[in-house]
């Protein structure tokens, strides 16, 4: 398997993976039942929860893109370093963006993003430059 897609898999079923923490937290925080019903007035989640919760939204948002660049340099048969190193550098930033902004460190949530985002570009450059 090509480096590029490992690593769209490998952020897929992290970014799968993102809800679990903040379900649980939903769960501790409003009982059982509440957590799969529809209650009328849900206490809030803890802040950490609120914040992941987030952050997956936002890896969801930015899957698309990514899985759309990988795909396509893929469908044009578009390999090698850069294109590699761009999709291990997603998601990393991408286990390191969820990290931070749980943790709520603003900068360094940012930081991540834009690494991220950098990365998702060179890969539309290597596309695009073609």
């Amino acid at each position: 398997m090509k480096t590029e897609l490992l690593y769209l898999a490998l952020v897929s079923a992290f970014t799968g993976l993102l809800w679990v923490p903040y379900i649980l937290d939903r769960v501790m925080v409003w009982g059982l039942l509440d957590a799969v019903g529809y209650p009328p007035n849900p206490k809030p989640q803890t802040p950490w929860a609120e914040r992941l919760k987030k952050a997956h939204g936002n890896a969801v948002e930015n899957l698309v893109v990514f899985a759309a660049l990988v795909l396509t340099a893929h469908a044009l048969g578009l390999s090698g370093g850069a294109i590699a190193t761009a999709a291990m550098v997603y998601f990393w930033a991408r286990v390191v963006h969820a990290l931070v902004y749980t943790l709520a460190l603003p900068w360094l949530r940012t930081l991540a993003f834009t690494v991220g985002f950098l990365a998702q570009m060179t890969i539309a450059w290597q596309i695009l430059a073609r």
